[in-house]
């Protein structure tokens, strides 16, 4: 047994990007340079995020030179921690972060997936940020998600005669009816007759997110109108919002405007497509419909995230079935707020998040995380709390609002962000509160290998899991086990590592075409259904395997040859889900162990 020189090469390469992998990112693209180079491979089956060195550093690596400072990857510590977190974090675009330069600091800063929020701005506008998130992610070669976010339906009174609105005494009687007769202090349009033949006695309606609560003691004829009790008084003014806790509205989530804008969103190529107003579980139904409608042939079909923020969900087993039927899931706790008692929204979003675990669907915990840092360069201890909470709980992503988007420190609330989640990941509770969940694992040949390769990771120390993978099932189900270790997931199609941006500990690779056996040949390469292959050898699997260990290096997942890396695959390749085959192998390659390289 000999050490080949291609492994020697490889040992060489790992030395220069040796020290402590949380340093090989850097954000210069100036100094990215080719890996493959220096392995004599095909460009295409690689994909940079890291500093990689020169052929010069190469030799003075293998004739044991000295290295310049200037060389090694250590050389950019602000950026350290990029690639060090398990807990995704979502920035919504706007005003305040529209820019090319913006974009870019705040995925530097740690964002890993962009909201655009189509309840504002044009659809133009809307696809000048998506081509400025694109330019970031070719920048740097890395995955980076976009989330569109639809409005949903806005349930709101009508106008008054007085434009300062009027004042609810508490216990008069104040009416919401079909007339479009301007308001007054007894009476006001009420413009969703979905609203009124929806509610019964007893019923209780909010307005303006709650500062108004009526409850219904009369209806009248026909459901022309509600007789409305006032509980809580206060000032009631033009197109005020109402919410309907206590009623499940016979309304589609998708209006107009969501139609069309669902129609775009799905032609400029979002990754995910954010649903409001969900109230069961056929509105899944409806809008996974309207997107195999106006689906492109041949393209990708976007991830569906519902938006739990109506009481409605939790009634029966909803909340199951939505789960079931959508691929992510976010906390609206805006809405949800208003809708359920303040005291029930920290045990709704711990239910919400234990279910999508034990589904292996992404969530998202959103809305007022660090509301302060709007107007404040840090947030209150409060906030930081809340933010700590959510990661405590399992959350596989939080999410930024105004704070990004319209704030005035929209680097700074992303930074801080980071800040406490590689602070509460880094606590030894951390771990004890993730296992804390019991899941419920299927009888598949997949699950049981997942399982095993969390086992496998904990028990050799490995660095990583590698996951090969279509339509990201795979990587979904290890993200499930919440492993001690990172999960590399490595797929042909660029789409599915967007979406997989979205979910804990994954770090997904960007593919070029040809990446891991697949043919470089575009239109058999993108036929989602039926992926080609080239080959069927073992040898094939081998130059599989050696990809594995190439893109843990570029991660700066490992950096030492004797490094561990737990690898999962499904053979034959092009089966989708197909998670059958389990490896454990050193950072050197397939072909090293205990330092040592056969050469066939």
């Amino acid at each position: 047994m000999k050490i080949s020189p291609a492994c020697t090469k490889v040992v060489a390469l790992l030395s220069v990007l040796g020290g402590n992998s949380v340093n090989a990112f850097s954000p210069s693209k100036a100094s990215t340079i080719r890996i493959s180079r220096s392995l004599n491979t095909s460009p295409s089956a690689l994909a940079s995020t890291t500093v990689e060195p020169t052929a010069a550093a190469t030799e003075d690596v293998a004739t044991s030179k000295p290295l310049e400072p200037k060389s090694t990857v250590a050389a950019i510590p602000k950026f350290a921690q990029r690639w060090r977190k398990r807990t995704k974090q979502l920035a919504t675009l706007g005003p305040a972060s529209d820019t090319f330069e913006m974009i870019e600091t705040l995925f530097l800063a740690g964002a890993d997936i962009f909201r655009l929020n189509f309840s504002h701005g044009s659809q133009e506008q809307k696809l000048d940020l998506l081509r400025m998130i694109r330019e970031v992610e070719e920048k740097y070669s890395h995955p980076i998600a976009v989330l569109g976010d639809l409005q949903g339906p806005k349930l709101r009174v009508g106008e008054f005669s007085n434009p300062n609105g009027e004042v609810l005494e508490q216990g008069q009687t104040f009416r919401l009816d079909l007339d479009e007769a301007l308001g007054d202090s007894t009476r006001v349009m009420l413009p969703h007759p979905e609203i009124i033949a929806a509610s019964e006695i007893d019923h209780v309606l909010l307005v303006d997110d709650g500062k108004v609560k009526l409850t219904v003691v009369g209806k009248g004829d026909k459901d022309q109108h509600l007789d409305c009790r006032v509980d809580v008084p206060g000032k009631i003014s033009n197109r005020k919002g109402v919410n309907t806790p206590d009623s499940v509205l016979d309304i589609s989530p998708l209006t107009p405007k969501d139609r069309s804008d669902l129609e775009y969103m799905v032609g400029i190529g979002v990754d995910w497509i954010a649903l409001s107003f969900v109230q069961q579980p056929s509105d899944i139904d409806e809008i996974q419909a309207l997107i195999t409608q106006h689906l492109p042939e041949g393209a990708f079909r976007p991830a569906v995230m519902a938006k739990i923020e109506k009481p409605s969900c939790f009634v029966g087993d909803n909340l199951e079935n939505i789960v079931d039927k959508c691929d992510g899931i976010m906390v609206a706790r805006g809405d949800l707020g208003v809708e359920c008692a303040p005291e029930d929204v920290p045990l709704l979003q711990k239910q919400i998040i234990d279910e999508c675990r034990k589904r292996a669907k992404p969530v998202v915990v959103a809305t007022q995380m660090l509301e302060s840092m709007i107007e404040s360069p840090t947030p209150t201890r409060a906030e930081a709390s809340d933010v700590a909470t959510a990661i405590y709980d399992g959350a596989d992503a939080i999410m930024l609002s105004a704070e990004s988007a319209a704030g005035k420190f929209p680097e700074e609330s992303v930074a801080m962000q980071q800040r406490i989640i590689n602070r509460v990941e880094g606590d030894t509770h951390y771990r004890s509160y993730l296992d804390q969940l019991s899941m419920t694992k299927k009888s598949t040949p997949a699950d049981a290998i997942t399982t095993a390769a969390r086992q496998i990771a904990q028990t050799t120390n490995a660095k990583a899991i590698v996951c090969f993978t279509l339509q990201g099932s795979t990587v979904l189900r290890v993200s499930q086990e919440r492993p001690t270790v990172p999960i590399l997931g490595i797929t042909p199609f660029k789409e599915t590592a967007r979406q997989l941006a979205m979910s804990w500990g994954v770090y997904p690779n960007l593919p070029r075409s040809g990446s891991f056996g697949f043919t470089s040949d575009d239109e058999d390469f993108f036929n989602y259904e039926n992926p080609a292959t080239d080959g069927e050898t073992d040898d094939d699997f081998d130059v599989v395997l050696k990809n594995a260990c190439r893109a843990a290096l570029r991660k700066g997942l490992v950096n030492d040859p004797n490094d561990l890396l737990v690898v999962t695959a499904g053979l034959p390749f092009g089966t989708p889900g197909a998670a059958n085959v389990i490896r454990v192998l050193p950072a050197a390659g397939p072909q090293c162990w205990d330092g040592i390289c056969r050469v066939d």
